[in-house]
């Protein structure tokens, strides 16, 4: 089946560009001008990876990626200004799987879709038919389903890859360019950046208390980990 993607930017030469790429690899290219745009192209005809532009009319990017998280844990690239940290900060924090900073080589781009797309389909091909528990925190792989208590948590494919590297290797610590490799790739190995919001954001859906994590815990200097389970605590 053919790899869909939906490219959202409110400058046309960028469309035409982006799209001739894509095509060029085989992939099926959807296209849309603005935020508002991307939300209902997408409620009509899922696709497999939205690359998202910040700054456009109507609805902008962070609006737009925040909507479709509403309801979709589709890969998400957020394309933001050559220097706006800000930007891709925020773009994380909304749900983003991964962000390019314009202008970027169309090398770096079909590398990004295809890293991302890796990790997307990393998760789709979990197929084992037991859980995983660690407290009150409960993974079902058959499913790729996260659990907290009895309520079901929403991830990204990449928070979903990034829980299950300390669901496997509960006990051991992991550096962060370590974590970096094996979830997004070697390019990604000293992008710190990425992990850190990614940690965050996973400690404020997982944990009871974000500040005093018990499921992903830092080890300063080293990296972080998943503790083991002592005796007497609740499964």
């Amino acid at each position: 089946m053919t790899t869909k993607i939906l490219i959202v930017d409110d400058e046309p030469r960028y469309l035409r560009l982006f799209e001739a790429n894509l095509r060029t690899e085989g992939y099926e290219v959807l296209t849309a001008a603005n935020g508002l745009q991307a939300v209902e192209t997408f409620s009509s005809e899922p696709v497999d990876l939205i690359l998202m532009d910040v700054m456009m009319p109507e609805l902008d990017g962070f609006a737009a990626c925040q909507r479709i998280r509403q309801f979709s844990n589709v890969p998400i690239i957020i394309l933001t200004a050559k220097g706006e940290e800000q930007d891709r900060v925020r773009g994380l924090d909304l749900g983003a799987d991964d962000y390019l900073v314009k202008p970027f080589s169309v090398i770096e781009l079909l590398a990004r879709v295809r890293s991302v797309l890796r990790r997307s389909q990393f998760s789709k091909d979990i197929n084992q038919s037991h859980f995983f528990a660690h407290a009150n925190l409960r993974i079902d792989f058959a499913r790729a389903e996260v659990w907290k208590g009895n309520q079901l948590v929403f991830l990204s494919a990449t928070e979903y890859r990034l829980l299950l590297q300390f669901a496997h290797n509960v006990g051991s610590v992991m550096s962060a360019e370590d974590l970096l490799a094996s979830v997004w790739g070697e390019e990604y190995r000293n992008d710190k950046e990425i992990l850190w919001v990614s940690i965050a954001r996973l400690r404020q859906k997982l944990e009871d208390n974000a500040h005093n994590p018990k499921h992903i815990v830092t080890r300063s200097g080293l990296g972080y980990l998943m503790p083991p389970i002592e005796s007497g605590d609740n499964i």
